[in-house]
């Protein structure tokens, strides 16, 4: 008889998304489109959740940051100055025998990974989507998907700071969709063809790059932890004079450990004047900054922090993934920070009966003014009670017999499972309590 393979946590982890409505594959019932993917109910509120966690931090809680919303859509000059259209490739080999292919840097020794078949010599393969704009297609009409949001960003850098009458230092921050058409994506929404930028370029005096570049290392260190990502996880890796990037000074990354091994979830960059430089170049328009102080002109130095809301998605699942046994039973839950929970709490009447649906429906109703809320009669409360623990859902409010002669219900709590009697005029400010704010 042969043993079966026990499943590894990114197979358990998709096939929970899937069952608890986070992640789906794209066009799936066409056969599904590689390494697209589309968000469920639950996951498009996580994953808004983290959106809004780091837009709040890096906006809503400071002074010396604009929002900015770039189109998708650029002038082409904009990817020749930003030298994506001649550096942004990757080495790409095919085997010969099974047709496959594979970026050149991934491969050991010269033959197929899979088949063991001789792979072709390496050829440089622009990750850059291409599409036309207008209705004839020529090489006057071309266009590209943006393969990164930083460009809308430095085109628009004095757009931004004349009007909010910012002065330098300051940052301009961006939460967008860029496109890159990976030789080899995958391990599920870690690396795929379309996915969600949350980038911040912060724009300081040359002078101070070095102070300003160790400050948003520990900045953006801490909004992992303040998310609730164990620490344990993470690790920083700084860029060799060989990983550099073409425009980078200075680069580390913070790493994850991922059942797949330890990758980049965040760059931060030192990126010089480079980008501006360039612009400068391709456009003719002067970018430089005049200090209305010291009457000093010159052209700011950035400080990058580019991150992956997609990415963060994945590592808030994976950090919140737990299995433990409960009399018994395998119990599975996401130990969601409450903060970023798709679904703050669920509403449970204890039968569908008595009156309980009615009082239930009234706190569900009081409730979702202000969470996201949901409800559920159907089966057993321990079985409802483990469906929302699988969802991430913190918190479980029951409503019972006792419910009906005092107005408490029962709270419990999804990761310890200890339960609070309070009244149900209480739990507004209970839950507001319990889940925190960004």
């Amino acid at each position: 008889m042969v043993k079966k393979k026990a499943p590894d946590l990114m197979e358990t982890l998709v096939s929970l998304c899937k069952r608890r409505g986070f992640i789906f594959q794209s066009s799936e019932i066409y056969g599904g489109l590689a390494s697209c993917w589309d968000y469920g109910p639950s996951g498009v509120e996580l994953k808004k959740n983290i959106k809004d966690f780091w837009w709040k931090a890096m906006t809503h809680r400071r002074g010396d940051i604009e929002g900015v919303d770039a189109a998708i859509l650029m002038h082409p000059r904009v990817w020749e100055a930003s030298g994506h259209i001649e550096n942004f490739t990757d080495p790409l080999v095919d085997c010969k025998k099974c047709k496959r292919r594979f970026r050149a840097d991934d491969v050991e020794g010269e033959v197929c990974p899979e088949c063991g078949g001789e792979l072709t010599e390496p050829r440089q393969f622009n990750l850059m989507f291409k599409t036309y704009m207008g209705p004839v297609e020529d090489s006057a009409s071309i266009v590209y998907l943006r393969p990164e949001t930083a460009q809308g960003i430095y085109v628009n850098y004095l757009n931004v700071q004349m009007p909010s009458r910012q002065k330098i230092p300051f940052g301009i921050a961006q939460i967008g969709k860029a496109f890159r058409n990976e030789i080899t994506p995958g391990n599920f929404i870690f690396r795929s063809r379309e996915f969600e930028q949350m980038e911040m370029q912060y724009f300081i005096h040359p002078s101070e790059d070095e102070k300003y570049f160790e400050y948003w290392r520990e900045q953006r260190w801490n909004w992992y932890l303040d998310m609730g990502i164990d620490e344990a996880k993470m690790r920083w890796h700084q860029h060799g004079d060989n990983e550099l990037a073409h425009y980078a000074k200075k680069a580390y990354d913070i790493e994850f450990e991922f059942p797949f091994g330890w990758h980049e979830i965040e760059g931060i960059h030192n990126r010089t004047d480079f980008d501006l430089k360039r612009h400068i170049k391709y456009s003719g328009k002067d970018m430089s900054y005049l200090d209305p102080f010291t009457k000093e002109r010159y052209l700011p130095y950035i400080i990058e922090t580019s991150a992956g809301a997609d990415r963060a998605t994945l590592v808030v699942l994976l950090n919140a993934y737990k299995e433990e046994e409960v009399r018994g039973e395998k119990r599975v839950l996401l130990s969601l920070d409450p903060k970023i929970a798709p679904v703050k709490a669920a509403i449970f009447p204890l039968v569908k009966r008595d009156g309980m649906p009615e009082v239930a429906h009234r706190i569900e109703n009081d409730l979702r003014k202000h969470f996201k809320i949901f409800y559920d009669e159907s089966g057993a409360v321990g079985r409802r009670y483990r469906r929302m623990d699988e969802a991430g859902t913190p918190f479980c409010i029951t409503i019972d017999s006792d419910t009906l002669k005092d107005d408490t219900v029962t709270v419990r709590e999804r990761d310890s499972m200890m339960q609070d009697r309070i009244g149900s005029s209480h739990l507004r400010d209970y839950l507001r309590e319990k889940i925190g704010t960004y």
